[in-house]
C-alpha cells in the first residue's frame, strides 16, 4: 500500500517515520581527516537497505510506500534511482544522462592506491599537501590525488592495494562513497583488488584464531587440490571479505593456460590442463559473484557479490621463451603448435558458462601480449587490447561476450628506454600518441583503461572519433561502454548502499571460520612426491636438523634491490612444537631442507646487451649452470620500433645462465653429506616446474608446496595431516625437454622418473598408502 505518493524525506519527517515505525534507520560514524561524517541506512520493509550520507545532499524519496535515493537531487525518481527495475534498464537510463566527460571518467581505472597512501615511491600521495607521516590526516582519509581524480576526472573505479587494517579500509571506503555521492549524478565508487588472500608463511595458525584476512594457497596450489568445490568455497569466503573491505570487483581469477613452464606468472594460474582450468575458472567466478538469501538482489547478484574480472584474454601463457609481457623483452605470445583455440577454453567453456545464476564473468582483462600472427582478418600484430580481431571479432562477436573489457595496467603509456624497464606497455603501437592509443583501444571494442587516472586522453580520443565517424556514432559508442560499466555497479547493490560498517568488517575479514577453511585448503594442496622406505610421516620425538638458507640478493619489478642474507627458512618456534630441533647434524635423526624452486631470472640480461649480444638469455628451471644448446636458432617473434629496432632475433642459443639460488642445491647436497646415511627430506616451494634430477637421487623424501604456512607443512611432515595434493604441472626430466616443448601446447614435456620408478607427471601424488588413484585422477589425468 502506498504510504506517501511522492515525498522527499526531510530530517523532521525521518524522525516522525522513526517514531511511527514506518522507517528503520541506523547511524554509523566514519573517521575523516578533521571531522566526523555520519552515514545513515534506511531499511525498506520489502526492499533493500539504502545507505547515504546526509552531507552529500542526497535526500530520500518515498513513492508507493518504498524508499529511494534521490542521487541527482532533482526531487524526482529517475529510472536509474529505482531499485525495482533491472540493472540494464537503470544503466541505460543513467548512461543517457551522463555527459561525455562523466563517461570518460567512468572508463578510467585508477593506478594502485595504498590506504593510506605511501609517503614516497610507488603508491605515494599527499594529504593537504603533506605526506601521511607529516600531516594530521587519519589513515582512512582521502588523499589529495584521490580527490582530484574523483572530482576533476570523474573516475569511479579504484584499485586498492595495501590497507592498514580492515577497519581502515572500511572507513576509507565510506569517506570515498560520501565524497562521490555529493558529485554530479551520485555514481558510487567501484573499488577493486588484485588477489589478496595469499599466505604469510611464518604466521602461526590455531583453530580459534582469526587474522587480517583468510590465507589460501596460490592459484596453482588450489589447482593441486584438483577440487573445484574448494575453489568455489574460497570465492564465496573471499567475496564476503572483499565486500567488508568495501571492494566490489576482483581483478581475478587469472585463468591463462600455463603451457609455457618458464613463465613467471605460472603460479597465478590453474595449471596448463584445459579441463582442470575450465572447472576451476567456473568455480572461482561462481563463488565470487553469487549472492544468496537476503543478500541476493536479482539473478544471483547482490550485496555479497564481487564482480570477477577474468584474465588474461585470449590467454597469456604461451610467452616465447618464458619471458613475461610486463616488459618489452616479453612482448610476444607465440603458437608453434597452432594451438590458439585451446587457450580460449577457460574463458568460453568456464568463466563464460557458469553454473550459478550470474551466468558469466562480469569483466575480462586482455593481456599485454601481442598474440603473434593470430589476427586472421586484419593482419595486425598489436597488443591484445589494441586488436579489433581479438576483442570485437572474437570476444564480442564470435563468443557473444557483452561484459566489461578492461585493459591491463599502463598499456597506453610510453615504454622505457631499455627492454627491462618497468614503464608503459604499448606493444605494437609504440609510434602512436597516447591519445591515439586510447582511440585505437576504443575502436577495438574495449570499455576501460587500466591504470589511467586522467580523463584528458579519453576525451581526445572521443574527438578523434567525432572527426572520423560523427558525434552520434561516438556518443553511442561511449554509452555502450557506460552501460556495461554501470551494470556491474548496479548488480552489486552499490547504488543502494555502498557503505560498510567498520566494526562488522573487523569481525568478518579473517574470522576464525574463514581462516580454518583457508588452512584446510593449504593442507590439501601439499604434494608428496617421494617417500623412500616410508620415511614419512615423522614421529614427534624425532630430532631434526634444519640448515639455514642463503637468500640471494634480489631486484623486484620496480628496481628495488634486496641484499643477500642468511636465515632459517622456516619459523623454528613452530617447528619446535612438532620436533626436537638441533643445529648439529651428528645429533639429528634426520634432516629437513627447505628450499625454493630454481630462479634463473627473467630471460633478459642488460649486461649481455652492453657487451654486444642481443640481451636475451635462457630462463632455466634447474639450479646449476645451464647452456641452451637445444634452443631455437631463430626466435619466432622479434622486432621493436622503439627499443633495439635492429634486434630481429631474440634467440639465446648456446648462452648460459645459473639460478640465483643455486645455494639451495648446495644446501641439499651438503646436508646429505653431513647426515651420511641418515634420511634427508626436502620441502620445496614451487612457483614453476623444476628440474629435480640434480638432487632427487640423493634424498629420501620430497614434498612440494605452492604457498602454504610453515605450520601446514609441519602438519603433513608429522602425520597430523595426510598429503592428498596432486601435481598440477609436469616436472621435466631435464632442460632439453623444456627447450623442445612448444609454448602453446600443454603437457608436452618428458616428465622426470625418480629413483623409486615414480613419474612426476601431471596428476601424480602420494598419500601414506602410496600413489593416489581416485576420482580426481580419473577425471583430469586422461588426455
Amino acid at each position: 500500500m502506498c504510504i506517501y505518493n511522492h515525498l522527499i524525506v526531510s530530517k523532521r519527517l525521518l524522525a516522525s517515520l522513526l517514531l511511527t515505525g514506518l522507517l528503520n534507520t541506523t547511524l554509523a560514524q566514519v573517521s575523516n581527516t578533521s571531522d566526523k561524517v555520519v552515514y545513515k541506512t534506511v531499511a525498506n520493509k520489502t526492499g533493500p537497505v539504502l545507505g547515504y550520507s546526509p552531507g552529500s545532499g542526497v535526500k530520500i524519496l518515498i513513492i508507493d510506500g518504498c524508499f529511494f535515493k534521490d542521487l541527482n537531487k532533482n526531487g524526482q525518481l529517475d529510472k536509474y534511482e529505482d531499485w525495482r527495475l533491472s540493472a540494464d534498464e537503470r544503466a541505460t537510463d543513467l548512461a543517457g544522462k551522463m555527459s561525455v566527460e562523466q563517461i570518460a571518467g567512468l572508463m578510467l581505472y585508477s593506478a594502485h592506491q595504498a590506504i593510506p597512501a605511501n609517503p614516497k615511491g610507488f603508491g605515494s600521495g599527499t594529504y593537504n599537501g603533506k605526506p601521511i607521516d607529516s600531516s594530521d590526516a587519519s589513515p582512512d582519509a582521502i588523499s589529495d590525488q584521490q580527490k582530484a581524480f574523483l572530482k576533476e576526472d570523474n573516475l569511479r573505479h579504484i584499485l586498492v592495494t595495501r590497507v592498514k587494517s580492515p577497519e581502515t579500509a572500511a572507513r576509507w571506503n565510506n569517506n570515498v562513497q560520501a565524497f562521490v555521492e555529493g558529485l554530479g549524478l551520485g555514481i558510487p565508487a567501484n573499488n577493486s583488488s588484485d588477489p589478496r588472500n595469499g599466505v604469510v608463511a611464518n604466521a602461526e595458525y590455531n583453530i580459534g584464531a582469526g587474522g587480517t584476512i583468510s590465507m589460501w594457497p596460490e592459484p596453482i596450489g588450489m589447482a593441486a587440490t584438483f577440487d573445484p568445490q574448494l575453489v568455489e568455497q574460497f570465492g564465496h569466503i573471499a567475496a564476503q571479505e572483499y565486500r567488508a573491505l568495501g571492494i566490489a570487483t576482483a581483478l581475478s581469477p587469472q585463468i591463462d593456460l600455463a603451457t609455457e613452464p618458464r613463465w613467471s606468472r605460472f603460479n597465478g594460474t590453474f595449471s596448463e590442463n584445459p579441463r582442470l582450468s575450465v572447472d576451476m575458472a567456473r568455480a572461482y567466478v561462481d563463488g565470487f559473484q553469487t549472492s544468496a538469501g537476503t543478500a541476493e538482489i536479482k539473478n544471483g547478484w547482490g550485496f555479497h557479490s564481487v564482480n570477477a574480472m577474468v584474465k588474461h584474454w585470449p590467454g597469456g601463457g604461451p610467452e616465447e621463451g618464458g619471458r613475461d609481457a610486463h616488459f618489452a623483452y616479453g612482448k610476444f605470445a607465440v603458437y608453434p603448435g597452432n594451438n590458439f583455440r585451446m587457450h580460449l577454453m577457460p574463458f568460453i567453456d568456464g568463466a563464460f558458462k557458469l553454473n550459478g545464476k550470474t551466468k558469466s564473468a562480469a569483466a575480462v582483462m586482455p593481456y599485454y601480449t601481442i598474440s603473434y600472427n593470430q589476427d586472421k582478418k586484419y593482419g595486425e600484430n598489436v597488443g591484445n587490447s589494441y586488436s579489433k580481431y581479438i576483442i570485437t571479432d572474437l570476444l564480442r562477436n564470435k563468443y557473444a561476450y557483452d561484459g566489461v573489457v578492461c585493459t591491463d595496467w599502463m598499456i597506453t603509456a610510453d615504454e622505457g628506454k631499455q627492454p627491462d624497464v618497468f614503464l608503459g606497455k604499448s606493444w605494437g603501437v609504440e609510434k602512436l600518441s597516447v591519445a591515439e592509443r586510447h582511440y585505437k583501444i576504443l575502436m577495438a571494442g574495449v570499455d576501460q583503461f587500466g591504470g589511467n587516472n586522467a580523463a584528458g586522453p579519453v576525451l581526445e580520443a572521443y574527438q578523434m572519433g567525432v572527426k572520423e565517424h560523427g558525434e552520434a556514432f561516438m556518443r553511442k559508442r561511449f554509452e555502450q561502454s557506460a552501460v556495461r560499466l554501470l551494470r556491474n555497479i548496479f548488480n552489486t547493490g552499490l547504488f543502494e548502499n555502498p557503505y560498510v560498517d567498520p566494526e562488522a568488517s573487523a569481525r568478518i575479514v579473517g574470522n576464525a571460520e574463514f581462516m580454518k577453511a583457508g588452512y584446510g585448503a593449504q593442507l590439501k594442496s601439499i604434494v608428496l612426491l617421494k617417500n623412500k622406505g616410508q620415511v614419512l610421516p615423522l614421529s614427534k620425538n624425532k630430532t631434526v636438523y634444519i640448515p639455514k638458507r642463503i637468500v640471494p640478493a634480489g631486484r623486484d619489478w620496480f628496481g628495488t634491490i634486496t641484499p643477500e642474507r642468511v636465515e632459517y627458512p622456516v619459523n623454528l618456534d613452530i617447528l619446535k612444537k612438532y620436533f626436537n630441533i638441533t643445529d648439529d647434524p651428528a645429533k639429528a635423526d634426520l634432516a629437513i631442507v627447505f628450499v625454493k624452486g630454481p630462479n634463473s631470472g627473467v630471460g633478459y640480461d642488460a649486461k649481455d646487451r652492453q657487451n654486444g649480444g642481443n640481451g636475451y638469455v635462457p630462463v632455466s628451471l634447474q639450479y646449476e649452470k645451464y647452456k641452451a644448446t637445444a634452443a631455437r636458432e631463430q626466435s619466432i617473434a622479434a622486432g621493436d620500433p622503439v627499443v633495439d629496432p635492429g634486434i630481429t632475433n631474440r634467440s639465446y642459443k648456446n648462452k648460459t645462465v645459473t639460478a640465483s639460488n643455486v645455494t639451495d642445491l648446495k644446501s641439499i647436497l651438503d646436508t646429505k653429506a653431513a647426515m651420511k646415511r641418515k634420511p634427508v627430506i626436502v620441502c620445496m616451494t614451487l612457483t614453476n616446474p623444476a628440474v629435480v634430477a640434480e638432487f632427487e637421487p640423493q634424498i629420501d623424501g620430497l614434498l612440494v608446496a605452492f604457498g602454504v604456512q610453515d605450520q601446514a607443512m609441519a602438519d603433513v611432515l608429522s602425520g597430523t595431516a595426510e598429503p592428498s595434493g596432486l601435481l598440477p604441472l609436469q616436472l621435466p626430466a631435464d632442460m632439453q625437454t623444456v627447450e623442445m616443448q612448444k609454448e602453446d601446447v600443454p603437457l608436452d614435456m618428458k616428465p622426470y622418473r625418480d629413483s623409486e620408478g615414480h613419474v612426476y607427471d601431471f596428476g601424480y601424488g602420494m598419500s601414506w598408502k602410496g600413489i593416489i588413484s581416485d576420482s580426481r585422477t580419473m577425471k583430469y589425468k586422461q588426455r
